[in-house]
């Protein structure tokens, strides 16, 4: 399995994004996000919409739309946390713009490949060049590593946000830093899970160690366990069972524990 390109390119991008999303997934679920994500998601759609409409590199469309989108749900944001109306207007008027931007793409008025846009939505894993992979792993290694570094500060926000502002935190920038890095991961993880699947990676693997553990730290811990192990088991999956898609396999994986503590 490991003498093949494909999978090596996989494991650099995949395995990062698990440690990078499991976290992140951790502090949306947290802070009550979860539709933060899920709005990034199909920002990300629209970036790579426009950007084929405009006929520029995908994935500068991508990241560009998911982090001024998370900047945006940020900036709407009052106190601490971010509110579901202020997620559901910007999702809205984003969404706007992407359906816009494919009517022209399929129209022809801005010419662009509405195929190459579209195939954001599932993303593969085993498609990324060693380029898309290293830049997808350090877009969530980096992201992991900076949530470790504002973890003390964004938990204590996050949990006991206007008593974290009146002993002076610095909540809103932690807000806007806690979106972006979120957006960052949405964004690398659209490439290679999808936009329709990315969403599992994060939402599942928080909501279960959010179940599972009562430490914080301890729930921190398995959430980024829990991804990066059930990135690694979907490719080796889908390696051996070819028909399988690693996406599916990796969101498969995780919904299966997500499923065990509904019952605990």
């Amino acid at each position: 399995m490991f003498g093949h390109e494909a999978v090596v390119n996989a494991l650099i991008a995949g395995l990062p994004l698990g440690l990078g999303g499991g976290l992140l997934g951790y502090f949306a679920v947290l802070r009550g996000e979860v539709f933060a994500a899920d709005a990034l998601s199909h920002v990300a759609f629209t970036g790579a919409v426009l950007a084929s409409a405009l006929a520029i590199d995908l994935r500068l469309g991508l990241f560009l739309a998911t982090l001024a989108a998370a900047l945006m749900l940020a900036l709407l944001g009052r106190g601490p946390l971010v509110d579901d109306a202020a997620i559901g207007i910007g999702l809205a008027a984003i969404l706007g713009l992407g359906v816009l931007a494919l009517h022209l793409v399929a129209t022809g008025a801005l010419g662009g490949e509405g195929d190459a846009a579209a195939a954001t939505l599932f993303g593969s894993l085993f498609t990324l060049s060693r380029g898309e992979a290293e830049l997808a792993g350090g877009v969530g290694g980096g992201a992991a590593l900076l949530v470790c570094l504002l973890f003390r500060p964004l938990l204590f926000a996050s949990l006991q946000g206007e008593l974290a502002r009146a002993r002076g935190l610095p909540t809103g920038p932690l807000r806007v830093a806690a979106l972006l890095l979120l957006g960052g991961v949405v964004a690398a993880g659209t490439q290679a899970l999808g936009a329709l699947l990315v969403l599992g990676l994060i939402a599942a693997s928080g909501g279960t160690a959010h179940r599972l553990a009562r430490s914080p730290y301890l729930a921190a811990l398995l959430a980024a366990a829990l991804a990066a192990v059930a990135v690694f088991a979907g490719i080796a999956a889908s390696y051996v069972l070819s028909p399988l898609p690693p996406a599916s396999a990796v969101v498969l994986l995780l919904a299966l524990p997500q499923l065990v503590t509904v019952f605990l």
